[in-house]
């Protein structure tokens, strides 16, 4: 067996992916340094159970994008497990040179974790380990490439513009989301910011057109989101019929509905009893070109991407094996 620790600038050769069964791919501060804790915990085991591997780690001036991008340049196969939040994982899908060539794990650290929630992985550190040490299935998950304006981006769970984007814009910029992240309560400060942004963000006319059809016109448009899981944003269970492997998006389209009733609906939404109210849409589709009115935000899988009028989204050609229970 062998145990290599290498920083993410050095050069992997091919003798190297020869002796490695697994290469970890950690993101120290992920949650506000749960990551680091987390690995903390895997390591040990790692090494109690004499598994072979190497780790990854990013740094502030080395992304999950930029590692990633240098370890696959080979374009060869490997087993690349992940140790971080969603944002990570919007990371590496952005760095993957071919996605077909990789089987992926997934340990997660963050506090949203809506990258889980529909496939039904192990949050625990432990249990997450086990599941990639010894899964139950591989199976094939849709990556979705989206343009917000004219930057390019793929994502895992969804892309949108509008109230969620801008969510996840205001609690990047948070100087309270540290503190909660190192008390557990990461997702209260969605849940604050969200209530402030329904005050204070316009709501614009939009178009969504769906597959090259006819333009569909929205009114007093609150957002859209372009979704490959059926959860986003900590939780909201926003497209309860979306299917990770179906190389379909389900587009939600929250618009003219008046603000009081806004803050009826949205506790429903984390259960998916949402879908039943006016001004509430949802669409299947293969892709989607939303036009906004006025520049709003954007983002893809949380991590804040533009600001700008046009997104794009559709699902990638090649699918990526995921390590499953």
């Amino acid at each position: 067996m062998y145990l290599i620790t290498l920083p993410s600038f050095v050069k992997i050769t091919k003798d190297w992916c020869a002796i490695t069964k697994y290469t970890f791919l950690v993101n120290p501060q992920s949650s506000s340094g749960s990551g680091e804790k987390v690995w903390n915990k895997i390591e040990p085991e790692l090494k109690r159970r004499r598994v072979a591997y190497r780790v990854l780690f990013t740094t502030p001036e080395c992304g999950a994008t930029e590692t990633v991008r240098r370890f696959t340049a080979d374009k060869r196969r490997h087993t690349l497990i992940v140790l971080g939040g969603d944002g990570t994982i919007n990371e590496v899908v952005n760095g993957i040179a071919d996605v077909s060539k990789i089987t992926l794990g997934y340990i997660p650290t963050g506090s949203g974790n809506d990258f889980t929630r529909a496939l039904n992985l192990p949050t625990k550190p432990l249990a997450a380990l086990e599941n990639v040490l010894n899964p139950g299935r591989l199976v094939p998950l849709d990556i979705g490439c989206a343009k917000l304006d004219s930057v390019p981006r793929k994502f895992a769970v969804s892309s949108g513009i509008g109230f969620d984007a801008s969510v996840c814009h205001f609690v990047e910029k948070s100087s309270f989301k540290a503190f909660l992240n190192r008390i557990h309560l990461g997702n209260l400060i969605y849940t604050a910011v969200a209530v402030k942004r329904l005050f204070l963000d316009s709501r614009v006319d939009a178009e969504v057109i769906l597959d090259d059809g006819e333009p569909r016109h929205f009114s007093n448009v609150y957002f859209v989101a372009c979704m490959n899981h059926p959860y986003e944003g900590g939780g909201f269970f926003f497209c309860p019929e979306a299917k990770t492997d179906d190389g379909m998006l389900d587009v939600l389209v929250a618009a003219d509905i008046p603000l009081p009733k806004v803050f009826l609906i949205l506790p429903t939404a984390f259960f998916g009893k949402h879908t039943g109210f006016s001004g509430v849409h949802i669409f299947r589709c293969r892709k989607a070109e939303i036009r906004a009115k006025e520049p709003l935000a954007m983002h893809t899988d949380g991590e804040p991407v533009a600001v700008g009028t046009v997104l794009k989204a559709e699902i990638c050609k090649e699918q990526i094996l995921l390590m499953a229970p």
